[in-house]
């Protein structure tokens, strides 16, 4: 009998063969993240300076991940999945991220709140949006604050749990987002050693601190295949830091064959330990911009850059941010 319960299957064939089909899709994110189809199990470090919109871009993705693809006719594009998102910046504002889900609650895709504001209409007082569909999108949306790597490595530990629970309700968790990976690099590099809570011997380096991250984050997307992305800021050599800095604000925008702008890396330095750096599927680095873009007599938006690095493209995206979202501009 113990035989037999062993190998009883859990799901049947047909139910198989819809989670794997509809997992094996590509995630298709909002620009500047639509140049490369992200598959589950992926791993996306978005890096750039403060500002560059990083946490901006994360909030975006879980935006898309909570909203269905369509709800009473209306289509939404988003994945109809659960985001989980770990802060460890500590700088999260859940009443923005309230605030952008209704945003797009209310024209039902970024394109048309694009168009309205383009047309110049008048910011309204309220916002009218399905309050049955914002509770479910707020409901798909988890967030955890932590506040050292310990508490980051006892959430990691913790969410396979979490997630267990939330598939025997009938959800999917599709994105793991988290804001942001280097948060603690410096305050743990401080120490030699970084001795364990309670009354252990063993103690933990900066080195195996990160490796185990590593292994959590792996073993989460391996039980529960989903879209790993990150933020993390940069950190630019002394020696190239006014060659930098000058690039950071002036970067080659001559066209490429291809029709993008010609791509030109920043020369920063990577700090972050081998063991996050191999485990990086694809990278994407920002870049702010002396340049504004007039959208209204009275507004004007910072134009920001995208390069992919991981995959290596050969141009640049230049973008905006707008409440409503994120915009390529010409």
């Amino acid at each position: 009998m113990e035989a037999k319960g062993w190998i009883s299957g859990d799901e049947s064939a047909k139910e198989m063969l819809g989670r794997v089909l509809s997992r094996a899709r590509p995630f298709l994110l909002l620009p500047p993240l639509h140049r490369v189809p992200l598959r589950p199990r992926n791993v996306l470090e978005i890096v750039g300076p403060s500002p560059s919109a990083k946490t901006h871009l994360l909030i975006q993705a879980a935006l898309t991940c909570v909203l269905p693809v369509d709800w009473n006719g209306v289509h939404y594009g988003g994945f109809d999945g659960l985001a989980i998102f770990i802060d460890l910046d500590c700088r999260f504002d859940i009443f923005r991220f309230s605030h952008l889900l209704k945003l797009r609650l209310a024209s039902g895709s970024i394109s048309e709140i694009d168009r309205e504001q383009n047309d110049n209409t008048k910011k309204r007082s309220s916002i009218a949006y399905d309050e049955e569909l914002y509770t479910l999108c707020m409901r798909r949306f988890s967030y955890v604050r932590c506040y050292d790597s310990f508490e980051f490595l006892a959430t990691l530990k913790t969410l396979h749990y979490r997630i267990q629970k939330e598939k025997a309700y009938g959800n999917c968790v599709h994105m793991l987002l988290i804001d942001s990976i280097g948060a603690f690099h410096w305050i743990d590099r401080a120490s030699t050693c970084l001795p364990l809570r309670g009354n252990n011997r063993k103690s933990h380096s900066i080195q195996t601190v990160l490796e185990t991250v590593v292994q959590e984050i792996r073993k989460l997307l391996l039980l529960h295949p989903m879209l790993a992305i990150a933020t993390k800021a940069t950190l630019f050599g002394n020696r190239a830091m006014n060659e930098a800095k000058w690039n950071l604000r002036k970067p080659d925008t001559s066209y490429s064959q291809s029709g993008g702008i010609t791509a030109l890396q920043l020369p920063y330095r990577e700090y972050m330990p081998s063991a996050w750096q191999t485990f990086v599927t694809h990278r994407i680095l920002l870049r702010p911009s002396d340049d504004h873009l007039a959208v209204s007599d009275d507004q004007n938006h910072s134009v920001y850059f995208s390069e992919w690095l991981l995959p290596s493209l050969s141009f640049l995206d230049k973008f905006i941010v707008k409440e409503a979202g994120v915009f390529l501009v010409a």
